[in-house]
């Protein structure tokens, strides 16, 4: 065979083993998304923060990517009928967001790979096996860590030394109850009366916040959750009618009213979720994606 010949035919060899890497490459991805709450402005700069991320890592929406966003508002019976309608579109990734979210996409798939954002206890709620080996189809990143109640306390001791009770107030039903001993032993310390505070409604959140309101020197926690995101203005604007010192989890508790918040940036989290959807993309399994903790906090005063 002459040369030239020779040359042309391997050419097209090598070209011929390309197409179907290049294909693949080009396949547009699926990543479904399930958000806690409404799609309302905190929830775009989530996403806007997620699709940041995206695109750092190489993928465009509308190119190589496409995204389908549900939100459930808040309500367990949404997350169940969303998770089971993201599965069914069969996408090649899917983001949840807060544990009772990622409660429901576990009980509608144990295969396709899901990275769960702002979980709390990853291990307890049966995600993963542990945080250095997942090992199932889940992995992603947590919230808080356990310590954070006690920090929440010792902080609005700080800036009301006359403190004599504190009310924790969450939702049972999107909120395992891992958190209190810490709270307890930081209550025992700093020798305030703690008071544990569940609610799953409005009127409920009306009757415990007025009732707190009746005792002087009184305090709130406000526990990280879809329930008390959805409510967050009914929370601050009874806060601030009964003038009760009250500590949030986010920053945008304060930027509506609220009084003091530390917690997670957010955003940071979908960024870096953003890193995990892509590697699962390129073929990493979540079983070998570490979960990981906040490295990023945030202290909020409303002047």
């Amino acid at each position: 065979m002459k040369r030239r010949e020779f040359i042309t035919l391997l050419g097209g060899a090598l070209a011929a083993q390309a197409i179907p890497a290049n294909a693949q490459e080009l396949r547009v991805r699926t990543v479904g998304v399930l958000m806690g709450f409404a799609n309302d402005a905190e929830a775009k700069a989530r996403v806007q923060a997620f699709e940041q991320g995206l695109e750092r890592e190489g993928w465009s929406v509308g190119q190589n990517l496409r995204i389908e966003y549900r939100y459930a508002e808040g309500d367990s019976v949404r997350m169940q009928a969303l998770a089971k309608e993201l599965v069914e579109l069969k996408p090649d990734c899917i983001v949840g967001h807060s544990t009772p979210v990622v409660t429901a996409l576990m009980e509608a798939t144990r295969t396709i790979p899901i990275v769960f954002v702002s979980v709390s206890d990853p291990v307890g709620s049966g995600f993963v096996a542990s945080f250095a080996r997942p090992g199932g189809n889940m992995t992603g990143f947590t919230i808080f860590p356990t310590t954070i109640t006690g920090k929440y306390l010792s902080m609005l001791k700080e800036m009301v030394p006359q403190l004599a009770r504190v009310a924790i107030l969450y939702n049972a039903d999107y909120t395992r109850s891992f958190f209190l001993p810490p709270l307890v032993g930081a209550a025992r310390e700093l020798k305030v009366q703690q008071i544990t505070t569940q609610v799953r409604n409005p009127a409920e959140i009306e009757s415990a916040i007025a009732k707190l309101g009746s005792e002087p020197r009184s305090g709130l926690i406000v526990m990280p959750e879809n329930f008390t995101s959805v409510h967050r203005e009914l929370i601050i604007s009874l806060a601030a009618q009964f003038r009760i010192p009250t500590i949030y989890p986010y920053r945008y508790f304060a930027d509506e009213g609220g009084l003091l918040s530390y917690g997670v940036d957010t955003s940071d989290l979908f960024r870096r979720a953003a890193e995990y959807v892509s590697r699962i993309h390129r073929g990493a399994k979540p079983a070998d994606l570490p979960v990981q903790a906040p490295t990023k906090f945030e202290l909020v005063i409303n002047l």
